[in-house]
Formats: structure tokens, C-alpha cells, sequence
């Protein structure tokens, strides 16, 4: 059965932006009459904002966009990060690191294996994965064939910071597995790390999920609306227009004669709407 989701990172309420990767992952599980599934990824606890994680949950609430489990939360999950690292050091597949963001860069655009076949150091390390088999392509239901033989793709990512905190890269593969993910869409800044996700997929359990990536909004400074970029949070109290908004960026707009519907209707014509552009078809 179709399983996907939507993770939002609590640095603050929801924008247009993630509203729009929000609805198009629900849709997407509505469509295939699958499950949709919220996680809040806090893993990076330094950047989380008491409260916005449950801010952002009112606000999905608000715009009828209903989950269908209970919501999970990286930060609470650090026991079950260390034991997929620590069978991953087992297995070899793991290595130290201690260099700088900025003696990186000194020495190349992108992490060289420097510290693959070092000693271990007695600083505070980063643990890498050794990436020895990466991918280079996927199908994007999107895009299509997506592929880059870069050495960013290729290079040994951190699964473990040099400050303690497990790495996005871990979390959401070992959290996207054990949740019975099968289908992943999002924006399309996140095509880079799919392909290190993917590896670590493949390393983790053979197979890998399908991948959507969305278009993303842009400000006015062609930049995309981002938290980071100051993008004003939606206001909840115009919900159906928000949708109405979102649904436009995901070029499956309702006609004029619909757009005065409740919530519930939106997204119910929206997934007929989403059905038919990606020809979606069965149960």
C-alpha cells in the first residue's frame, strides 16, 4: 500500500511554500488511496522554536489536511539513530572525520575522502558514511530520469555531526523505513540529498522509495520562499483561498465555479485533479 508523508522542520509556522509541498504530498497518497503520514523532523534541535511544531500541525488541522497515524518526532528518536550507526560501524561503513567546513573547502568544492584512511583524532569528529556505491540516477515521477555524476553526489556524507547531533541524511532514511514509506514528494531543493538518501536506502534495506519532486515558489529576488528567507507565514484564517493559492503552483487549479468550496471540497476535487494530471488509475 502507498505510504507517504510530510516532514516539516519546526524553525517556524508554515509558508505558502510548504504549504504547497504539504498538499501536493497529500494528494499524491489520497490519489493512490494510500496513507499520509506527518513527522516532525527536529532532529537539528538547535534550530527547532518551542512551539512551532505544534503551530504547524494546527495549521495543517486548519487546511484540512488530516494525517493518518500519530506524528513522530526526531528528536525523540536518538536511541534508534545510534543503533543503525552503530550497526553501520559494524559493518564498516563508517569512518571519523574531523575536518572543518572550512578546511574543506580549502582543499576542494566538495568533501574529498581526506580523513577516509586517517587515524582517528581526538577531537570532536563527524562520522561519515562510506559511500562506496552511490547513485547517480533516479526516475522522478516529476522530472523523469534524473542524473548527476558529480563528486558532491559521490562524496562521503556525515550521518553524525561533529557536534553530537545526527544528520538529516540519517534520520530521514532511517525514519522514512521504519515508517513504511513508499512513496516521497517534496520540493525540488532536495534533489542533491535524494541521491545520498537513495544510497543510504540502498545500503539499509536493497530497494529505495519513489521520488516526486515539486516545483518550488520563488520571491520576488528569484530565491526560494524559505523560512531562512523570511517568507511571511500563511494565515490560517484565509485556509481555502491558501489552498485554492497552492493548488495554482501545482497547476491543478479548481475552476471558477468551484473556488468557493469548504476545505474538505478543495482537496477533494484537487485529488480528482491530481488523478488525472499524473494519470493515476486503480486503488
Amino acid at each position: 500500500m502507498y505510504r507517504g508523508r510530510f516532514a516539516p522542520t519546526p524553525s517556524g509556522p508554515l509558508h505558502l511554500g510548504s504549504l504547497v509541498a504539504a498538499v501536493g504530498s497529500y494528494l499524491d497518497a489520497k490519489a493512490h488511496h494510500g496513507k499520509w503520514l506527518v513527522r516532525i523532523e527536529d532532529v537539528d534541535k538547535p534550530r527547532a522554536i518551542a512551539g512551532a511544531a505544534d503551530t504547524i500541525l494546527k495549521q495543517l488541522e486548519t487546511h484540512g489536511l488530516e494525517w493518518d497515524s500519530s506524528v513522530l518526532y526526531q528528536s525523540q528518536r536518538d536511541l534508534v539513530y545510534q543503533h543503525q550507526l552503530t550497526q553501520l560501524q559494524k559493518a564498516q561503513r563508517l569512518y571519523q572525520c574531523d575536518c572543518s567546513r572550512k578546511a574543506i573547502r580549502a582543499r576542494s568544492a566538495h568533501y574529498d575522502g581526506y580523513c577516509r584512511n586517517r587515524q582517528p583524532r581526538t577531537s570532536p569528529y563527524a562520522l561519515r558514511f562510506v559511500n562506496q556505491n552511490p547513485v547517480h540516477e533516479f526516475n522522478d515521477r516529476a522530472h523523469g530520469i534524473i542524473t548527476d555524476h558529480s563528486a558532491t553526489v559521490s562524496e562521503d556524507f556525515v550521518l553524525k555531526r561533529r557536534d553530537g547531533l545526527y544528520a538529516y541524511q540519517l534520520a530521514v532514511v532511517v525514519d522514512d523505513i521504519e515508517q513504511g514509506i513508499t512513496s516521497i514528494v517534496r520540493g525540488s531543493d532536495l534533489i542533491t540529498p535524494s541521491f545520498w538518501q537513495l544510497s543510504l536506502w540502498q545500503e539499509l534495506i536493497g530497494k529505495q522509495p519513489q521520488m516526486m519532486h515539486l516545483p518550488l515558489i520563488m520571491n520576488d529576488d528569484g530565491r526560494k520562499l524559505s523560512k531562512q528567507n523570511h517568507a511571511p507565514p500563511i494565515d490560517s484564517r484565509q485556509a481555502s483561498q491558501n489552498l485554492l493559492i497552492a493548488l495554482d503552483y501545482l497547476d491543478i487549479g479548481l475552476k471558477p465555479e468551484q473556488q468557493q468550496s469548504t476545505t474538505t471540497e478543495i482537496l477533494q476535487l484537487a485529488v480528482q485533479n491530481w488523478r488525472k494530471k499524473w494519470h493515476i488509475t486503480g486503488r
